[in-house]
């Protein structure tokens, strides 16, 4: 099968910001972080990680340039050049163990419960099930492995069709205080969270603009809720980000 993705090239930091939801609640925007080698070894920051926008700075800026007078001219300058590369290296080598066990922390966080059974809107090829991009391949713990097409996660019947959404449940009612959302392809097209009661009445808790790219989570992070909720909705505009839009897990985390 033929599939076009659109892929993101741009890493993007950890990014958290305030938004004004229903209920006079704020919910806390933000997405793990993503591993990438560093454009220009000189830069030194970590491509994908938190740390590479709080390094500032202009990427790929020269080392300055060493006085002529100074012992072995240009045969001097070949040691700083082998230590940037080692250092921008080890740097990058950090960052992505950093991403890896956050998604280990996101896994296996003990107040966090993953969907056991799904809906969608719509579904590629009109999958049913467990077939392959179907609403059920977004149940369970996340196990897409890479930032592409995988019929391991969810997909819409078409890309850049417009509204699409997710309908997940969960085994345990909890208030709850998070949702993590678990993009693996066309990550950044989510615009809406919804929280249902036990009475089937949902309650919006985040609406906005998604910063996620890559392989990564879009967080949402609120007060705890004063009602037990055992299901989560999560609305996409596919149109937003060009190409297939999937989803591999979404996570609902709350006590009892």
């Amino acid at each position: 099968m033929n599939r076009h993705l659109a892929l993101r090239i741009s890493t993007l930091a950890l990014l958290s910001v305030v938004v004004a939801c229903t209920g006079k609640k704020e919910a806390e925007v933000s997405t793990s972080s993503a591993p990438a080698a560093p454009a220009v070894p000189a830069a030194a920051a970590p491509a994908g990680g938190a740390p590479a926008v709080a390094a500032g700075g202009a990427a790929g800026t020269a080392p300055a340039t060493q006085p002529a007078a100074a012992s072995g001219g240009a045969a001097g300058a070949a040691p700083s050049a082998a230590g940037d590369g080692a250092a921008a290296e080890t740097t990058a080598k950090l960052a992505a163990a950093q991403w890896a066990l956050r998604q280990d922390e996101i896994k296996n966080d003990p107040d966090g419960q993953w969907a056991v059974e799904a809906s969608a809107s719509s579904s590629y090829n009109n999958a049913k099930g467990n077939d392959n991009w179907s609403a059920m391949q977004a149940t369970g713990a996340p196990n897409v492995e890479r930032y592409a097409d995988d019929g391991r996660a969810w997909a819409p019947s078409t890309p850049d069709g417009g509204i699409e959404w997710l309908d997940l449940k969960y085994v345990k009612p909890v208030h709850a205080s998070e949702v993590r959302v678990r993009e693996s392809a066309g990550s950044g097209a989510v615009i809406k969270l919804e929280l249902f009661d036990q009475a089937g009445t949902p309650h919006l808790i985040w609406s906005g603009n998604d910063p996620t790219t890559e392989l990564n989570y879009l967080i949402i992070k609120f007060k705890p809720t004063d009602y037990l909720a055992d299901r989560v909705k999560v609305t996409l505009a596919t149109n937003v980000i060009p190409g297939w839009n999937e989803i591999d897990a979404v996570q609902l985390v709350g006590k009892p």
